[in-house]
């Protein structure tokens, strides 16, 4: 294995880090069976990889007590990760950025984590709501006080990194060490501006979603009849854009001799602002298959045949509403003036 610097935290990280979205409660997509999820996360630790990320919503904190359970004897091996931000409850101030929630919700991880630190802390998504400077200094004193030991963002526009920078240096605070935006030969629109900015801070990146959320294993063929795209947030197996890049990545895999899932992976780390892309095999067959690509390299050619399908910066399609949208994009009455405005212009 070998490990990369995670940004300028100085701590080393593995290439591939194990996501735990997968491991958790019964009634989810994921593994329901947390004995057979932390056989998964031991062999995935035996294998070298040695970054864990998780989140305190991944089955409403299921997924964190399966790490907690899988890392007892284990945990000064392993970089462990983990978020907060999206809703554990009813109750509104039980999600957010706010320092009141934050406070309650690191609490909360370390128990459930079995653990007395966090490795990398999360903000899960950015909160319009809360000013960024509110949530640096709560995550500050999370840092001064031993219990975190570095921050980061999560699906952060390039414009918010610029100005949580600019926040921490200004303000005295720590600042975000890593960033985990969505990445894969489908979606590449984080080269066009996050990675360079995550560069130029000396930010450390672990992408999510390196298969497109299993569009790269070629499960699902263009004119195939599948449940899989009656699913909420698995829409994107109906887009035939990404389904025609799909048929013509599958035999350009073949003429390299590879899985289609092993050219996918060995194209986001590829990139050199990306740290490590995050796996997150549901079965130990999942696995199994990924880490056998983990020492894949792919040529030049290869990669130049992979920017004429899809273009460098550029994404086809969406994730299904799992990648971050500013307000206006989601509300009309924030991009529209009133319409007594409009009428009386």
């Amino acid at each position: 294995m070998r490990y990369r610097t995670l940004g300028r935290t100085g701590i080393k990280v593995s290439p591939y880090a194990l996501g735990a979205m997968m491991f958790g409660a019964p009634g989810t997509i994921g593994n329901a069976d947390h004995d057979d999820s932390i056989r998964i996360i031991h062999r995935a630790l035996d294998a070298g990889i040695n970054f864990v990320d998780t989140a305190d919503a991944y089955s409403r904190g299921a997924s964190e007590e399966v790490v907690g359970k899988a890392l007892q004897g284990r945990r000064d091996d392993v970089v462990l990760a983990t978020k907060a931000h999206l809703p554990m409850g009813d109750d509104p101030n039980r999600r957010g950025n706010s320092r009141r929630w934050i406070m309650t919700a690191v609490e909360d991880s370390l128990r459930r984590l079995r653990t007395d630190h966090i490795d990398l802390y999360q903000i899960h998504r950015p909160d319009p709501d809360t000013d960024i400077e509110v949530t640096l200094s709560a995550l500050s004193d999370l840092v001064h006080s031993g219990k975190v030991r570095a921050i980061g963002s999560s699906t952060m526009p390039a414009s918010d990194i610029v100005e949580a920078q600019w926040v921490a240096e200004r303000r005295g605070l720590e600042r975000f060490r890593t960033e985990q935006p969505p990445y894969s030969i489908l979606n590449r629109g984080i080269e066009s501006e996050v990675l360079p900015v995550a560069q130029r801070y000396g930010m450390g990146t672990l992408v999510w979603s390196p298969l497109a959320k299993g569009m790269l294993t070629g499960r699902v063929r263009k004119g195939q009849r599948t449940d899989l795209r009656r699913a909420p947030l698995l829409q994107q197996f109906s887009n035939e854009h990404r389904l025609d890049a799909v048929e013509r990545l599958i035999p350009l895999a073949q003429e390299a001799g590879l899985p289609l899932t092993h050219l996918a992976m060995a194209f986001t780390i590829a990139h050199p602002g990306v740290t490590s892309a995050i796996i997150g095999p549901r079965t130990m067959d999942h696995l199994a298959d990924l880490l056998a690509g983990l020492d894949v390299t792919l040529s030049d050619e290869i990669l130049d045949r992979i920017d004429e399908i899809v273009p460098p910066g550029t994404d086809i399609g969406t994730l299904d509403g799992s990648a971050y949208l500013p307000p206006p994009l989601h509300h009309p009455t924030l991009r529209r003036r009133p319409a007594e405005e409009r009428a009386a212009a």
